[in-house]
């Protein structure tokens, strides 16, 4: 491809760099998109989103024909599992959703640039191609996508064997005999309830006096109670001082937060998890005076152009969660800004999921947020025990917690914890998106019997403080 110019350059091909250039394409912009993995999809299609969520979807049916089909009839002899034959069709998952982004972009002429870009001018990408050799593209918009990294842990050295981010976690050729989990965020949780599950000792050690910190801290206490039921160990308010590989495994030095206890972990693997940091190093920002806050993210305005005209940026590079969704929504609302269009993301209505079994789902506020905002509020709260579907399918643990404004009863916030939660608490997002207050998704029929009656009884709880099955 010879060196030419386009109105938009995305760098970066992950879940908001190609949401990005597609959105821009079906705009009438000429568009090229770089990206340096080898695959689009970025992180979360190659090694992070959608890969895990295949590991954790069949660890957990294999977990249950070991231990609960049995109790339901379905008894299996003989069961084994073939860990290879699994990452296998983890891997086929993973290929055909990149492929398939290839087929996108030619659907919508994106120009796919294999390469590593960087910005020499504020209407200027110099790409150092894959193949060999390099290649200068020029745009009226340059739009920031190359995510985030695992963040690193001082005196800790990563080597994908023994010593993993979660990269390396999902690719293990054998189950560890034991792990340890450093962090007890979503990331660490996942991958830890994986390997528990295929038959690992489990060990999470956290900084922190509580799992998942912006989840709800109810939620988090019962969810904690519930993963220990499932066989994961926590050590809270522990700090890991080192890690280092022997033989036969990894020896983890711990000490608590208060600076007493020294202790040593024995594992046979260790899971690195202790946060994400953005991939905005070598891209040539801070030459062309794009402004970044000290910890490398850049800064944007509302309509998520930097501190230089015609620079974007989006996902990971920027403040707030680091999420999938949250990307691919700001990759169409930043092409409709470059299109002239009016481009809107309400960060206020971003769920968040973990994807555990049970799973936790959260939008909006937490108690504690309210509370330090001085907001007054209403709660709601069902559990999945008194909900006809969660008893014929065996999945009653947990609950739904509203949170609504006490006089107007508009929704605030709802947490989810428990069975096929990310996929419930989109009934929420819409309803706050909305406007809507509980008492209208209370008086919505729901059909039955489905978990969905568990948030329309949580809503009734809230608006009334009554509800028929509690």
């Amino acid at each position: 491809m010879a060196d030419g110019r386009f109105d938009v350059i995305v760098i970066g091909g992950g879940p908001g760099g190609y949401v990005a250039a597609i959105a821009a394409a079906q705009r009438g912009k000429t568009v090229a998109c770089v990206e340096n993995r080898g695959a689009l999809g970025g992180t979360c299609l190659n090694v992070g989103c959608i890969p895990s969520k295949t590991l954790l979807h069949w660890s957990e049916r294999y977990f249950e024909a070991g231990h609960a089909f049995a109790q339901r009839g379905i008894k299996i002899q003989g069961l084994t599992l073939d860990l290879a034959q699994m990452m296998a069709d983890k891997d086929k998952v993973v290929s055909s959703f990149t492929k398939g982004i290839e087929i996108l972009f030619r659907k919508h002429k994106v120009n796919y640039v294999r390469g590593l870009g960087r910005i020499a001018a504020p209407d200027q990408v110099e790409v150092a191609l894959t193949d060999g050799g390099s290649q200068t593209l020029e745009a009226g918009a340059i739009v920031v996508a190359t995510g985030s990294v695992p963040q690193d842990l001082a005196g800790i050295e990563v080597d994908e064997k023994r010593i993993l981010t979660s990269t390396g976690a999902l690719s293990l050729p054998a189950v560890p005999k034991s792990l340890v989990v450093i962090g007890a965020g979503y990331i660490g949780l996942e991958l830890g309830s994986v390997w528990r599950r295929l038959g690992a000792e489990v060990t999470v050690v956290e900084f922190l006096d509580r799992i998942c910190p912006t989840m709800d801290g109810d939620i988090a206490k019962t969810y904690q109670r519930l993963l220990q039921g499932q066989g994961l160990k926590f050590r809270l308010k522990t700090k890991v001082e080192s890690a280092k590989a022997v033989d036969g495994g990894v020896a983890v030095g711990v000490r608590a937060v208060d600076g007493a206890g020294a202790d040593t972990i024995n594992a046979e693997a260790v899971l690195v998890a202790v946060g994400r940091q953005p991939v905005t190093l070598g891209l040539g920002l801070k030459d062309i005076g794009v402004a970044q806050d000290n910890k490398g993210f850049i800064r944007v305005d509302r309509r998520w152009q930097s501190s230089v005209p015609g620079i974007y940026a989006i996902g990971d590079v920027i403040p707030g969660p680091m999420l999938a969704h949250k990307a691919m929504v700001e990759g169409v609302a930043v092409a409709e800004v470059i299109a002239g269009e009016a481009g809107m993301v309400n960060y206020d209505v971003i769920p968040a999921v973990v994807y555990t079994d049970p799973e936790v789902a959260w939008v909006g506020k937490t108690e504690d947020e309210l509370k330090a905002a001085g907001i007054a509020y209403k709660t709601g709260n069902f559990p999945f025990m008194a909900n006809s579907r969660a008893k014929t399918v065996g999945q009653t643990a947990g609950t739904v917690k509203f949170l609504s404004e006490q006089g107007s009863d508009r929704v605030l916030g709802v947490h989810i914890l428990g069975s096929d939660a990310g996929s419930l608490i989109a009934e929420v997002a819409l309803a706050m998106e909305f406007g809507a207050s509980a008492e209208d998704i209370a008086r919505t029929c729901h059909a039955h019997p489905t978990l969905n009656e568990a948030v329309m009884e949580a809503a009734s709880l809230a608006a009334f403080g009554k509800t028929i099955h509690l």
